[in-house]
């Protein structure tokens, strides 16, 4: 009776972890979040998809008349993608403009952010199809995938969704990723950990490309040493902006703001695609109130002003 009777309190125990463990898995990777937050966020994404198609990846067109160097991607071998042409990328090009504005606005925003996410998977498979390959836009990429599973949010929706926070959460592992995954493909490039840090690609960086901002710190080998190895560290411990809350985060995610702009001033990479989505993991849906108030506050200001300015004419 003794055995049966103590057996029955360390199942409930099992039982309390499971669901505490289960609980808790549920609640980070499915967050109950405003759907106003979605609502902004999607028109920051959509509305930069649409200015780096002309302004960063502005390649695709150019492509299409030199399409014998086409040496397509696995992605670009594996789904059937058109290949290289003038006529395919203006197409693609103002097909992603129209359904960007679609999705950015909310008209049916499954539909049309699902052809955003395919256009722009083709188009971004083209531009990288020609020998380079940057890793700057990769949580972008997911970005376009995740927000459609999401569905209908409106700018004053204070409603909170789990697939709201599912869809932001993987678009943030995205962000992380880039900087995280990173370490890895310097380990596996360089053959072991110690050795990009401990290397001089910071001089070869700045002896290239260096700006009249930068230049001088050529003069310092141990100064260009320190900040590979504080750029090392930064991308290694990026993961922990997950456990972080508050300023601290905010705080923790400006740092890779600042590091950007550097890169910037330095050396003309800023890094913008993994920049904007960072955004997840803002309260977004502070800014349409915030606006409507200050809109609000104005107007009665005007009125008062054109009233001053009617009865001086008088």
């Amino acid at each position: 009776m003794s055995i049966a009777g103590e057996s029955q309190p360390v199942a409930n125990r099992d039982s309390g972890t499971f669901k505490r463990m289960a609980s808790s898995f549920l609640n980070w990777n499915f967050p109950a979040i405003p759907l106003a937050r979605v609502a902004v966020f999607r028109v920051l994404i959509y509305g930069f998809v649409v200015w780096d198609i002309f302004n960063l990846t502005n390649d695709v067109i150019p492509h299409g008349y030199a399409v014998e160097f086409y040496d397509p991607l696995w992605i670009g071998r594996n789904l059937p993608f058109p290949e290289p042409s003038v006529a395919w990328a203006i197409t693609m090009q103002w097909l992603l403009v129209g359904f960007c504005v679609l999705a950015a606005v909310g008209i049916a925003p499954r539909i049309s952010g699902f052809a955003v996410a395919i256009l722009f998977l083709a188009w971004m498979e083209n531009s990288q199809g020609f020998s380079y390959v940057s890793h700057d836009h990769m949580a972008l990429i997911v970005a376009t995938w995740a927000l459609p599973t999401i569905g209908a949010a409106r700018f004053f929706d204070t409603r909170t969704s789990r697939a709201a926070g599912w869809g932001l959460r993987v678009i943030q592992v995205a962000t992380v990723l880039t900087y995280f995954g990173s370490v890895f493909s310097k380990i596996a490039t360089n053959g072991s950990f110690w050795a990009w840090p401990n290397s001089s690609v910071f001089t070869w960086a700045f002896m290239r490309r260096g700006s009249e901002f930068i230049v001088w710190t050529l003069n310092y080998p141990w100064l260009l040493k320190t900040a590979q190895w504080g750029l090392y560290i930064i991308e290694i411990i990026s993961p922990v902006v997950f456990f972080l809350r508050g300023k601290w985060r905010y705080t923790f995610i400006a740092l890779f703001f600042v590091f950007h702009a550097a890169t910037w001033l330095a050396l003309g990479i800023h890094f913008l695609p993994t920049v904007v989505c960072w955004f997840a993991f803002f309260p977004l849906e502070k800014i349409p109130p915030a606006l409507r108030k200050l809109i609000r506050r104005e107007s009665p200001a005007k009125a008062a002003m054109s009233a001053t300015e009617l009865e001086a004419q008088a």
